[in-house]
């Protein structure tokens, strides 16, 4: 199946404006994360899918491919299904979040396997190493997951309530924020109109959970640090 990468960037985002081109040792961000995911062997193409013409021109500067969106998207999603509709030839379509300026292609790879599996709609990444600051951290999202290692939910909260628990300890998941989807899934997605569950959160993966949809949850042990608020980008420089 032919795969499209897409690297949703948006200059402003409300924790860290202008994230994309945050200089990381010499280079953006948007150009970390572009090179990190252009190794990856399943993908066919790669492009940057922006609404902000700084992004584009910074895209165009080291050498890589961009298309403009527009600037009505809500979501990553949204944006995705814009660029995949000037591409109708790709079946598969992986959305590389911005802000993983360490993103492995062996990650990547990983996760476009699940697809071997023509059940599966939607793909995602989860490490299975979560640490008590994770539970509490808001920006950690941990997942719960059904015994088919499709997911059941997403939260910034410690989910479930450990009241009653005999044991102290359970195989919580950490979420890394890599999508895959076939293309005729993530038409039909991008269209959804919103729920209350992922207003609550702010988790756009749990309106594709509210209306039906299977997310497979594939296990890495690649560890990749991202970049959510300013504090975070000393935790990512020691390992570029």
């Amino acid at each position: 199946m032919k795969v499209l990468g897409i690297i949703p960037a948006r200059y402003g985002s409300s924790r860290f404006p202008g994230k994309p081109l945050l200089k990381l040792k010499g280079k953006s961000m948007i150009q970390r994360v572009y090179e990190g995911a252009s190794k990856a062997k399943l993908l066919d193409d790669l492009i940057v899918a922006t609404d902000d013409q700084r992004i584009y021109e910074e895209v165009l500067r080291f050498g890589g491919k961009v298309i403009l969106t527009s600037a009505a998207h809500q979501s990553g999603t949204e944006r995705c299904a814009e660029v995949l509709s000037h591409f109708p030839a790709y079946e598969l379509v992986i959305n590389i979040q911005g802000d993983e300026p360490l993103v492995a292609a062996e990650q990547l790879d990983q996760l476009l396997g699940a697809f071997l599996d023509k059940t599966v709609q939607i793909a995602t990444l989860v490490h299975p190493d979560v640490t008590p600051s994770d539970l509490t951290n808001v920006n950690r999202i941990k997942v719960l997951a059904d015994h088919q290692q499709n997911a059941i939910y997403f939260s910034r909260s410690a989910l479930p309530n450990m009241h009653y628990a005999k044991v102290h300890h359970f195989p919580w998941l950490r979420h890394i924020g890599l999508y895959a989807y076939t293309s005729a899934v993530l038409k039909q997605i991008a269209s959804l109109a919103p729920c209350a569950l992922e207003q609550t959160e702010s988790l756009e993966q749990l309106r594709w959970l509210y209306y039906g949809y299977k997310i497979r949850l594939v296990q890495t042990h690649i560890e990749t640090p991202n970049i959510d608020v300013p504090e975070d980008v000393e935790k990512v420089l020691p390992f570029l």
